[in-house]
């Protein structure tokens, strides 16, 4: 999700939810993703799982922005689209996972615990760095438009 404000891109990111994400800040933010379920469409993907870790149903015109080859070999592909939401209201689905480690509790964590918009400036340090690729490119897509 993007919006523009006081002339400037601003783009939605989220950061994390779980214990081991917990205390991380720079690099340490994405756009919502998450795995494509056999036979479905990758921006069928993109759509659910948006609203799966924000709690928001993306709706518009929507800007392919190709792909990025993460450092695990996970390629992942993504959209854009505008709007604007409150990111304090933003409520993800939750995972469990044993925590702490081996001790046989099992606890429940939120897939995303915060989220924010970020100018494209802050984004450079906020985002994970395989993902700021598109960001670039939706901000090269939006230049060209308003030519």
């Amino acid at each position: 999700m993007y919006r523009g404000r006081d002339g400037k891109l601003e783009v939605l990111l989220v950061h994390l939810g779980g214990p081991f994400w917990m205390k991380k800040d720079d690099g340490a933010w994405f756009v919502p993703k998450g795995e494509v379920e056999a036979g479905e469409e990758y921006m069928a993907a993109a759509q659910r799982e948006f609203e799966e870790e924000t709690g928001i149903k993306p709706a518009g015109d929507f800007l392919e922005l190709g792909s990025v080859k993460q450092k695990s070999g996970k390629t992942v592909f993504a959209w854009a689209f505008a709007g604007d939401c409150d990111p304090a209201a933003v409520k993800s689905n939750t995972f469990t996972m044993e925590w702490p480690p081996h001790s046989r509790k099992m606890r429940e964590f939120p897939e995303v615990n915060r989220a924010g918009f970020f100018t494209v400036e802050a984004a450079r340090d906020k985002l994970h760095p395989a993902e700021f690729p598109f960001v670039e490119r939706l901000s090269k897509m939006l230049e060209q438009k308003e030519r």
